[in-house]
């Protein structure tokens, strides 16, 4: 089943269908010869790259030796050079012993798909742009580094190909087909139709209705499986599931979201009523610890190289898959359910990389998962029409009084009730950064602006006075922002 490019009356989102695919021994032998060469492309990519700015750096006559950088001139070099003879040649030698060259380039080009090698160095071409504009300062956050070359890793890989359609007298045909061979099958160019576990029926019914595009297939293997992630071109929900539109002047409705530790999501209107309280979580990760460390000893007890030593990686591999799996599926349950029941939301922009500095409490940190959590709510709220705020980092939630907005600054994480010392308010504490973070969106949601790429509010991250090397030019403290008020 395919749609048409230009059949998708109304895009408004991007959502991702995966499939955990069951191919037969000979399609597990393509697939890993696909990822295999996404692997050499990548790394052939870069060595060109490399050996481009080494010729240019010591031609001091010729400046004008050729870079590829953009993911358009590093196909265009890969392309040029699978074709040479420096990429190998393949010879034939008759009875006679005379030797004839046969294929000159990569032999082995022909059996998989020329996309793998494209999207391989497009991967490229964007992790060179994010180094240089790391480099620059054009990139926020931390600092990425330059790329690397792929080890071969049996355990962990991906490819990606594209969704090319073309017309024959049928109609239009895509490469990336879903429910042709079978309602759990999806065929992808060069490899064929694969079963897959899951049910496709409701994406097959999308596509037939022409309210989904397929653009790009992304093969992984992880855990000892293969999955099969379709990046869909969507029109918008149901009406029936996305929030009513408010007006301009309803200034009410904000729910802010509190996460943490011992209760994972705490949610509360600005007038103090609870909405939503998750106290317990799987904590995937320390449940699971015993195992995990059982499995660890296992693998170095094997010798390195060994078959044995392979098994046991395996083993691990598929523990920390299904830890990784029960953790995303408690995530996707909070968001749901924060999405679903309520239409303004206002979540804390927190320095998640700062907190796990802590050593204390860096495991159960990245065991919650927050950073992923907030991910979810995000594009799950601009698919319902809802609104999502991301309060300023140095805004005090959990220090400020939720009654008389005085701060407490003697506040300790062993204080889970909230005590406080101007009014006599005891509430507890994570009820009332909930609360703070409510009555923070009603008083600043007219203040955050719109990004119509990213589909969401645009958060200047603002730092404390002195807390850098210097206090550049144009950038604002949380003085001057607002964020830092007491109470008169």
């Amino acid at each position: 089943m395919s749609v048409g490019a230009g059949s998708v009356p109304v895009v408004s989102r991007h959502t991702t269908f995966q499939f955990t695919a069951d191919p037969s021994a000979e399609q597990a032998r393509g697939l890993a010869r696909h990822e295999g060469a996404a692997r050499f492309a990548f790394n052939q990519g870069l060595r060109l790259h490399l050996n481009a700015r080494r010729a240019a750096k010591n031609a001091v006559d010729d400046p004008a030796v050729p870079v590829p950088w953009s993911g358009f001139d590093l196909i265009n070099a890969f392309n040029a050079w699978k074709k040479t003879e420096d990429a190998g040649r393949r010879f034939v030698v008759d009875a006679h012993g005379t030797a004839e060259v046969d294929v000159t380039g990569l032999a082995w080009r022909s059996e998989v798909s020329a996309q793998v090698f494209e999207e391989a160095v497009v991967d490229l071409g964007k992790a060179l742009k994010a180094w240089t504009d790391s480099r620059r300062g054009k990139r926020a956050g931390r600092a990425v580094g330059h790329p690397r070359f792929k080890k071969k890793n049996h355990e962990r890989g991906s490819f990606r190909l594209r969704n090319k359609t073309s017309r024959t007298k049928a109609g239009v045909r895509a490469t990336i087909r879903v429910g042709q061979n079978g309602p759990r099958s999806v065929t992808l160019p060069g490899i064929g139709a694969i079963k897959v576990h899951d049910d496709t029926r409701r994406l097959r019914r999308m596509l037939a209705q022409g309210r989904a595009r397929i653009l790009f297939a992304t093969v992984t293997r992880r855990g000892g499986r293969w999955r099969i992630s379709l990046n869909v071109e969507a029109a918008d929900l149901h009406p029936a599931a996305r929030h009513p539109a408010r007006g301009d002047g309803d200034h009410t409705g904000w729910v802010g979201v509190d996460r943490g530790l011992h209760a994972p999501v705490v949610a509360a209107l600005a007038d103090g009523t609870q909405t939503l309280r998750i106290d317990a979580a799987p904590r995937a990760l320390r449940a699971a610890q015993p195992a995990t460390r059982r499995l660890q000893k296992a693998v170095s007890r094997k010798v390195k190289g060994s078959t044995n030593r392979r098994a046991a990686v395996k083993r691990l591999a598929r523990h920390h898959e299904r830890v990784r799996a029960r953790r995303h599926h408690f995530l996707h349950q909070v968001s749901n359910l924060l999405v679903k029941t309520h239409d303004r939301l206002v979540i804390e922009d927190l320095n998640i990389t700062g907190m796990l500095t802590n050593h204390h409490l860096a495991a159960a940190i990245s065991d919650a998962a927050w950073g992923q959590l907030a991910r979810q709510i995000t594009y799950k709220m601009a698919w319902r029409g809802g609104q999502l705020l991301t309060a300023d980092r140095w805004f005090p939630s959990s220090k400020t009084c939720s009654g008389c907005g005085q701060p407490k600054d003697d506040l300790t994480l062993a204080d889970r009730t909230y005590q406080c010392p101007a009014c006599g308010l005891v509430i507890d504490r994570d009820l009332n950064a909930a609360v703070n973070l409510a009555t923070w969106g009603e008083q600043h949601h007219l203040s955050q602006v719109l990004d119509p790429e990213a589909r969401g509010q645009v958060t200047n991250a603002h730092r404390r006075e002195g807390s850098g090397r210097r206090t550049r030019v144009d950038e604002t403290s949380p003085d001057d922002v607002g964020t830092l008020t007491h109470a008169a």
